[in-house]
């Protein structure tokens, strides 16, 4: 399973930008995808998530800015990021909880390579 994520960049303060991860791959089904990162000097935190037929989870400090959404038939996940601020500039690394079989105890955590996003003027 490989998940690719896409999307980062150079954005000014109050600017938006829209992160896409698609999982590929032996892949069953998805439980739980979902946005982290790891700006410099920190340690990587979760920014929002999605289960499957549940609410989304987010971050304090995105709440009201993020937006994460999931299309289940494309094994993709997203996070629209709006009025983005300078100490949002970290790697965002999208996140999947995969079951690989029919077995629901065949689940493994997958991470993708991550994209970087910089908010500066």
């Amino acid at each position: 399973v490989q998940l690719q994520a896409s999307g980062g960049g150079l954005v000014q303060p109050g600017g938006s930008l829209r992160l896409s991860c698609a999982a590929s791959g032996g892949i069953w089904s998805i439980d739980y995808m979902g946005w982290y990162r790891q700006g410099p000097g920190h340690q990587r935190d979760q920014v929002a998530g999605i289960i499957s037929g549940r609410s989304p989870i987010y971050a304090d400090s995105v709440k009201g800015r993020f937006t994460v959404s999931r299309d289940n038939a494309k094994n993709t996940v997203y996070l629209q990021m709006n009025s983005l601020k300078p100490e949002d500039t970290a790697v965002y690394y999208c996140n999947a909880n995969v079951r690989l079989t029919a077995n629901p105890d065949d689940v493994m955590d997958y991470w993708g390579k991550g994209t970087l996003v910089t908010v500066s003027s």
